[in-house]
C-alpha cells in the first residue's frame, strides 16, 4: 500500500519508519525477483533522503539443499534464492542480512529479535538526543521557566474490614439466645437447643419438619421419609410456625430424635451447620473420634448429607465442599428476609410493618441483642416501633444483617444507611457505606462535581456528628484537593474555622504555585513571546 501511493507520500512514510524489514521466501524465486525489480529501487531512492536501518530476512530452508553452481544446470536456481543473491541485495541497500530457517520462537528470538532490538534502541537514542537538543534551544529563548505543579497530597486510604458473619451465627448457637426448638433423645434425658430460622435456611427437611413447607411442596419424597424416620415434633405447639409471630415467652418446640447414634452426634452437626456448613473434613474427624466405629460414622455422615441435600441435585461429599455450601447463609437466609414465615418480631416504622427474626437480629447486632434480652420493653413485645430512620433505610439495614451484603442506590442513601448503622453500632456496615461514598465521589468528573447539587460540606457535618472519623477526614482532604471547585460554592462558607484552616493548609493547587504562575505569565507577556508549554 505504501508503494502504490505517489512518490512524495511513499518517501515520507518510509522516512518516518524506525526500521524497514524486507522479508522473502528462499523457495520463491519469482517473488524475490519482483521484490528486487519493483520495490528495492524505490526503497533505495527513499533512503537517499533519510537514514533508516534496513533488515533483509531470508525465510525457509532450501528444498534442494545447496544449489548447483554449474552454469548449464538452472533447475534449482530458478526455484531457490541463493545466499549470495540475498547478500548482494543487502550490500546494495546497506542492510543487515539474516537467514531464518523457520519462523519459530528460537530463530525469531535469537536472531531476528536481537537485531531488531539493537536498531530500535539506536532509533530511540537518536530521537531522545534530538528532543534534548530542542529543549536546550528552547531554554535559551526563555530565561524564566513555568512553575512545576506538584501532585496533590495523598488522601487517607480506607481498608476493608473482614466479615464475621459465620462467627456471629456460630456464637448464637453457643449462647443459645432466642432458641425456639429443642432436640431430645427418646428418653428425654438431655436437650440441645437451636433456632428454626437457621435450620430451615440450611435444609428442605427442616422446612417440612417445622411446617414452613407442606408435604405437597416436597419435590423429593426421600426427604419427607428421612424427616419422619429421624424426628418427631411433639404435639401441643399453640403457635404454628406459619403464623405472623411467636411470643417470646413460649417455650421451644420439642423435637425427639429417634436415631440414638445420630442424636449423640447432634451437637457436632449443629456446630457444623452454624459455622457455615463448609468445614466438612472437620465434621468427619469429630464424628470419627466420638463414635470410633466406621460403619456408624458413615451412617451419620450419610444422614447429614441427606439433610443438606438440595432436591434435584446429586448428593455427594463433593457437594458438601462446593462453593454453594460455602455461601450457604448469605444466600439462603435471604429467603426469610422481610417475610412473616417464622417471624417472631414485627417492626413498626412510618406506618408500615416489617417482620423479622430475633435469632438473626441478636446474632448480628449487639444493640438488638441487648434490647431483646435485657430489661427493656422490646424483650417481651412482638411489635417494636422504630424511630429516626425511613422504612427503606431500615429495610436495607435488615438486609445486611440477613445477607452480609449492602448495595446502596446513591450517596445519600449510603449516608442514611451509615447513620442507621451507627445508631445500632454495626461497624462493618458503617465502614462499607464509607467506602461506597468515597468510591462514588472519586469517580465523579470535575465538571459533574462543580455542577452537582450534592452538598459535600453537609456530608462532612453528618459524618462528624455520627462519629465516622475516617469519612470526615477523607472528605476534608477531598475538599482541599478540589479547592478551586468548592471555594466557589456557597456551602464552602459553612465550614468551621478549624476546617477552613485545614483546607487552606492542604489546598491544591497551593497559593505559592498560583503566585509563581502569575509571575510567569506576567514575564511572558512582558517579553512578548509564546509560552513554552502552550
Amino acid at each position: 500500500d505504501i508503494f502504490d501511493s505517489d512518490w512524495y507520500t511513499s518517501c515520507r512514510l518510509i522516512g518516518g519508519a524506525d526500521i524497514i524489514v524486507i522479508k522473502y521466501s528462499v523457495n520463491d524465486k519469482t517473488s524475490f525477483q519482483e521484490l528486487k525489480d519493483s520495490y528495492v529501487p524505490m526503497v533505495k531512492k527513499a533512503l537517499n533522503h533519510c537514514s533508516v536501518p534496513v533488515i533483509i530476512s531470508a525465510i525457509g530452508a532450501r528444498k534442494n539443499g545447496v544449489p548447483c553452481t554449474c552454469p548449464l544446470c538452472t533447475s534449482d536456481r530458478r526455484s531457490c534464492v541463493t545466499t549470495s543473491e540475498g547478500v548482494q541485495l543487502a550490500k546494495e541497500l546497506g542492510a543487515t542480512y539474516l537467514e531464518l530457517h523457520t519462523l519459530n520462537d528460537f530463530y525469531i528470538q535469537k536472531y531476528f529479535g536481537g537485531v531488531l532490538e539493537y536498531f530500535m534502541i539506536q532509533s530511540l537514542n537518536q530521537k531522545s538526543s534530538e528532543k534534548m537538543k530542542k529543549r536546550k534551544k528552547t531554554k535559551k529563548c526563555h530565561g524564566v521557566q513555568p512553575p512545576q505543579l506538584e501532585q496533590p497530597e495523598k488522601m487517607p486510604i480506607l481498608k476493608g474490614k473482614a466479615s464475621h458473619y459465620n462467627a456471629d451465627l456460630h456464637n448464637l448457637l453457643c449462647c443459645c439466645q432466642c432458641a425456639d426448638v429443642a432436640f431430645y433423645p427418646e428418653d428425654l434425658s438431655t436437650a440441645v437447643e437451636a433456632h428454626k430460622i437457621i435450620l430451615c435456611s440450611v435444609s428442605q427437611l427442616f422446612m417440612l419438619l417445622f411446617g414452613v413447607k407442606s408435604p405437597s411442596d416436597a419435590h423429593d419424597t426421600s426427604i419427607m421419609q428421612l424427616a419422619q424416620s429421624l424426628f418427631v415434633v411433639e404435639a401441643g405447639d399453640p403457635f404454628p410456625s406459619s403464623s405472623h409471630g411467636v411470643p417470646p415467652c413460649v417455650p421451644p418446640v420439642r423435637v425427639v430424635v429417634k436415631d440414638s447414634v445420630f442424636c449423640s452426634c447432634l451437637p457436632d452437626i449443629l456446630h457444623f451447620i452454624y459455622s457455615g456448613a463448609f468445614q466438612w473434613e472437620r465434621l468427619e474427624e469429630d464424628i470419627k473420634k466420638k463414635l470410633k466405629d466406621p460403619e456408624k460414622t458413615d451412617h451419620v455422615l450419610e444422614k447429614v448429607k441427606c439433610i443438606l441435600k438440595t432436591p434435584g441435585k446429586l448428593n455427594t461429599v463433593k457437594d458438601c465442599r462446593s462453593h454453594q455450601i460455602k455461601r450457604l447463609y448469605n444466600t439462603s437466609l435471604r429467603l426469610f428476609f422481610n417475610t412473616p414465615v417464622l417471624a417472631d418480631v414485627i417492626f413498626k416504622i412510618q406506618g408500615a410493618t416489617v417482620p423479622a427474626h430475633r435469632a438473626v437480629l441478636v446474632a448480628r447486632c449487639e444493640v438488638m441483642a441487648a434490647m431483646f434480652n435485657g430489661n427493656y420493653l422490646e424483650a417481651n413485645s412482638i411489635l417494636v416501633p422504630v424511630y429516626g430512620v425511613t422504612k427503606d433505610t431500615f429495610l436495607s439495614f435488615l438486609e445486611y444483617l440477613y445477607t452480609d451484603s449492602c448495595f446502596p442506590a446513591s450517596i445519600l442513601q449510603a449516608m442514611s444507611l451509615l447513620i442507621c448503622a451507627e445508631m445500632y453500632q454495626v461497624m462493618r456496615l458503617q465502614h462499607i457505606c464509607e467506602l461506597y461514598i468515597i468510591t462514588q465521589l472519586q469517580s465523579m468528573p470535575s465538571r459533574e462535581l462543580a455542577s452537582t447539587s450534592l452538598s459535600i460540606v453537609s456530608l462532612l457535618k453528618k459524618a462528624k456528628f455520627h462519629n465516622s472519623d475516617c469519612l470526615s477526614t477523607w472528605l476534608l482532604h477531598f475538599i482541599a484537593t478540589n479547592y478551586l471547585i468548592f471555594s466557589q460554592k456557597p456551602e464552602f462558607q459553612e465550614l468551621s474555622v478549624e476546617e477552613r484552616n485545614f483546607v487552606e493548609m492542604h489546598r491544591w493547587p497551593s497559593n505559592l504555585y498560583l503566585k509563581q504562575l502569575a509571575d510567569y505569565r506576567n514575564y511572558i507577556h512582558s517579553q512578548k513571546c509564546h509560552c513554552i508549554v502552550m
